[in-house]
């Protein structure tokens, strides 16, 4: 077991020596992150565990090309992102609320909100009904201000990590997720779950 002040980026360098335990410190500290930006993105557990795979195999044949200076979940959620990408065109081609709206990076994500790991069995079916509308509230926003807020609250990736896997800047990253959270607001609070505005509970 690795300390956990060992950044990402020395354990990367540590794999590329050979080191077969740094790679399982690399999956055990980010597979929750990248498993939830999938699912969401998807909306499908099946498609969601063939895409985690792909991402740790490329990520394996891709590690020579790493180089250490470059920030590592930067890297790793470009791989995340293009293979979500990739799936979701080929599907094209087969079928032919934290809703907090700061630039602040130490905001609480919307999934800390709503649905703790810790719930008790009385409080897991409203948390999975409410999941259900998060999700459904999802699909109705673009999919450039989906990804942002996928990035930003299922995988904590800060709006400087996020513009520059996506190749664009921090102001517009920052735009992208007012928007997104402006039309989940919107949804939920015609859905009924208008309690779940960080505003209704400041």
């Amino acid at each position: 077991m690795f300390d956990l002040t060992i950044p990402d980026e020395t354990l990367m360098a540590y794999y590329q020596k050979g080191d077969e335990k740094a790679f399982a410190e690399l999956f055990r500290r980010h597979k929750r992150g990248v498993y939830n930006y999938i699912y969401r993105y998807t909306s499908n557990s099946e498609e969601s565990e063939e895409i985690f795979q792909d991402v740790f195999i490329k990520l394996h044949r891709a590690s020579p090309t790493y180089i250490p200076s470059a920030k590592f979940s930067t890297w790793l959620f470009t791989i995340v992102r293009n293979l979500c990408i990739d799936n979701h065109r080929k599907k094209r081609l087969r079928h032919n609320v934290s809703l907090d709206d700061t630039d602040d990076d130490t905001a609480r994500p919307l999934y800390d909100v709503i649905a703790s790991e810790e719930t008790s069995p009385d409080d897991q079916s409203s948390d999975q009904e409410i999941s259900r509308v998060v999700a459904a509230a999802l699909e109705q926003i673009n999919e450039d201000q989906k990804e942002v807020f996928l990035m930003r609250e299922k995988s904590g990736l800060k709006f400087e990590e996020i513009a520059e896997v996506i190749g664009v800047s921090v102001n517009t990253v920052k735009s992208r997720m007012r928007y997104a959270l402006e039309n989940l607001k919107k949804y939920l609070e015609k859905s009924g779950y208008k309690e779940l505005n960080p505003k209704n509970n400041r």
